[in-house]
């Protein structure tokens, strides 16, 4: 396949064309997806939960679509629920599975000082509910051992959730094989797949048992996701002792009422085929773009942050020695688009909570800047002129 090239331009006072370098925050919506979209919410417009044909083709959709994305993790249709996206499904995981934590007197929980907020925040509400929580570090590779999680494990312990991948460094976390340790133990494990869901796909076919997904990652529309939640066959094929936290309407088993978005579901699927399909080129893609750059600014002087033995393709975590990352964003805004960190928490200009986590400095972690892209959408980057720019960018240039 070719991948088509897409460039975001933005009006500014010279008309730049801007690489738009933070897929990591979002990704465009494939136009085959967009096709899907529209389709379903103009063709087949209907309720799923209406009784009446439009109804039934809707609800038939919605269905097949779920088939698919649980397949896709090796789960079983009925083990996965439509959510709002990864921040939801997280929400539900975790804040779901606390009153059985408060029923059983199992309120420890291990989780890693570099989640993401949509982690961080609701295990903090927790703690204030009388929850310990473990917060491991990872040191400067950004990843946690599993030997750090299960020396922390005691027969208190509810939960264990660790992200797939770093959304700042791109560092791949060994859920796989931390799965299976805790298959032993009645320790449940989540894990937010928001930037692993499709790029590491074999790592999510593990028996993980709540897996959080999220869709404007991997080329779907913003606003739809899925939560996993497998059964244990040690536990007799018990559910996850979830507890809805919101109510109305029933659907999604009572843990995500109301009416479902079809088109964004049917988007999302979608998407995940694509994605699936086309996974060899993407990969090949985007090892090419990251060999690219870090040939191209080899002339600066730069320090690469994580594990790079462990590390998806498409995002790379950089600070430029003597360079100011607000600087590079302001200065160079009409050649690139990039992050200082999650795009949640990049607008508050604070140091990255996971640098910080991975011992750096505070000012160093201050510097940190996350290039992160889709194969196709900076094929035509300008490599040597980014060099430029941030050498302009040095004290006494």
């Amino acid at each position: 396949m070719t991948y088509r090239t897409c460039r975001l331009t933005l009006k500014g006072g010279l008309g730049s064309m801007v690489t738009y370098l933070d897929a990591a925050a979002t990704t465009r919506v494939d136009q085959r997806v967009a096709d899907i979209v529209l389709h379903w919410m103009t063709a087949e417009y209907g309720n799923a939960g209406s009784r009446h044909e439009y109804g039934i083709r809707a609800k038939r959709g919605v269905e097949r679509a779920r088939e698919y994305l649980a397949g896709t993790v090796g789960a079983e249709p009925d083990e996965l629920i439509f959510t709002s996206g990864a921040t939801e499904s997280n929400n539900i995981a975790l804040l779901g599975l606390a009153p059985y934590g408060e029923r059983t007197g199992r309120r420890h929980i291990i989780t890693s000082a570099i989640e993401h907020k949509a982690v961080l925040e609701p295990l903090e509400h927790l703690a204030g509910r009388g929850f310990e929580v473990d917060f491991l570090t990872p040191g400067p590779s950004g990843r946690i051992s599993v030997e750090a999680v299960m020396e922390r494990l005691r027969p208190d312990t509810l939960l264990v959730s660790l992200m797939h991948v770093n959304n700042e460094t791109g560092v791949i976390q060994p859920v796989a094989e931390l799965a299976q340790q805790l298959r032993a133990t009645p320790t449940y494990l989540h894990v937010d797949a928001a930037q692993g869901y499709g790029k590491v796909p074999g790592d999510l076919t593990t028996p993980i048992d709540m897996i959080s997904i999220s869709g404007h990652k991997i080329g779907a529309p913003k606003g739809v996701g899925a939560l996993v939640t497998r059964r244990r066959e040690e536990m007799d094929d018990e559910r996850v002792p979830l507890e809805p936290i919101l109510f109305g309407g029933g659907q999604e088993r009572k843990l995500r009422p109301g009416t479902l978005p079809v088109p964004l579901i049917m988007g999302l699927a979608e998407a995940a085929r694509i994605f699936e399909a086309e996974h060899a080129q993407w990969q090949a893609a985007a090892q090419d773009l990251r060999s690219r750059l870090l040939a191209g600014l080899a002339s600066t002087s730069f320090q690469v942050n994580g594990d790079q033995e462990h590390v998806v393709p498409h995002i790379l975590n950089l600070s430029f020695e003597n360079v100011d990352a607000e600087a590079f964003l302001v200065t160079l805004k009409d050649l690139v688009a990039v992050a200082t960190g999650s795009a949640c928490t990049s607008a508050s200009f604070t140091p990255s909570h996971v640098l910080r986590a991975m011992g750096l400095p505070e000012e160093a972690a201050s510097q940190g800047l996350r290039f992160s892209w889709t194969p196709g959408q900076a094929t035509d980057l300008d490599v040597e002129e980014l060099a430029r720019g941030v050498a302009k960018l040095k004290p006494g240039y």
